[in-house]
């Protein structure tokens, strides 16, 4: 009897185990539920990386890629077909002296002028006419001619826009606008909504350098962030956070630059002078809940310096920042530590 008990369980096991085997086989996206889908692309003039946890509708990573190629079209700089390479060759549609724009380029124009306000022309939209001048992308390692930005100077002057609606004027012939600092931000919260529309609750949206978190992971744990180490690979980290449901944006002088006759030369630039800021900070990241506003920050704490970025966001309130000094030390914005986790990498 006790022989023929042992036979059937062990018959039983057996079963359980086929049976688990063939519903792995045939439905191995159930049966590894916790793995998210993900998609990577080169758009946006970074790499982009998209992931789900909560769907296995792969539609919807190239649906959302085709947002940053909708966007690509209208906030472009270089993009010949695009609306802002338009707005800056006088091209577009004008009424009366103003430009006729989209509802998505008016918003940004609103936001870039709110943080060309809040940071006193530290950072500008309007710095096109000396951020045109350099390239950080290719090998050229080309320094602009110190005369030339000197004559752009007066064209950089956020307080010259006027935006009333869907029109934008300028007040003086040569001026445009540079979105480089704030797009990826905008695009971001785009790809998010798009993705909270279709239902999703748990998903990384990665746009090189701008991190925007939708909701947790299924199990209901954090996502873990990671701040990239100034001037190493990309996957080598500083320090993690643990992320619920917000953007974390860096802007670093690593991200793209170039050296030349000894001298060191990165993208984020000084609107009074045409050259790269050159303030001991080598990297500022913002916590926030919106991308935008990390994108529009962490430019403009940059252009403060430590001291003064350090004030701004601790008078702002659902936001938190950590500076990178060029000593590698990290800094904190007051109650960093109490709103968000600090995972240790070492």
């Amino acid at each position: 009897m006790e022989q023929t008990k042992k036979r059937i369980l062990t018959f039983c096991v057996a079963c359980i185990f086929f049976l688990i085997l063939i519903f792995v086989l045939i439905h191995p996206d159930q049966a590894d539920s916790t793995e998210p889908i993900s998609k990577t692309a080169f758009k946006l003039n970074t790499v982009v990386t998209l992931k789900i946890y909560d769907s296995k509708d792969e539609t919807l990573l190239d649906d959302a890629l085709a947002i940053c190629d909708k966007y690509e079209n209208i906030f472009s700089r270089t993009k010949e077909s695009s609306e802002l390479y338009n707005l800056n060759h006088k091209t577009l549609p004008q009424n009366d002296g103003a430009f006729t724009v989209s509802s998505d380029f008016a918003d940004l124009v609103s936001k870039g002028l709110y943080y060309s306000r809040l940071s006193g022309g530290g950072f500008d939209i309007t710095i096109e006419p000396t951020s045109s001048m350099w390239d950080f992308v290719s090998d050229e390692k080309i320094v602009p001619d110190d005369a030339a930005l000197k004559n752009a100077l007066p064209l950089v002057n956020y307080e010259n826009v006027t935006l009333e609606g869907d029109q934008i004027r300028f007040a003086k012939d040569g001026m445009g606008l540079d979105f480089g600092a704030i797009a990826k931000g905008y695009i971001a919260d785009q790809i998010k909504e798009f993705l909270i529309s279709k239902g999703v609750e748990s998903a990384i949206i990665d746009l090189g350098g701008n991190t925007l978190c939708i909701g947790e992971k299924p199990d209901g744990s954090p996502f873990h962030i990671g701040i990239q180490k100034p001037f190493a690979e990309r996957s080598e980290t500083i320090a993690a956070l643990e992320i619920n449901d917000k953007s974390v944006v860096s802007s670093g002088i690593y991200e793209r630059y170039f050296e030349k006759d000894g001298n060191f030369y990165h993208h984020i630039l000084n609107p009074k002078t045409g050259y790269p800021y050159d303030n001991s900070l080598i990297s500022v990241t913002i916590i926030s809940d919106k991308s935008v506003d990390g994108d529009g920050l962490s430019t403009t704490c940059f252009a403060l310096g430590l001291e003064k970025g350090m004030e701004l966001i601790n008078s702002l309130p659902d936001v938190q920042a950590v500076f990178i000094t060029d000593d590698y030390q990290l800094h904190y914005s007051d109650h960093f530590n109490d709103e968000l986790t600090v995972i240790d990498v070492n």
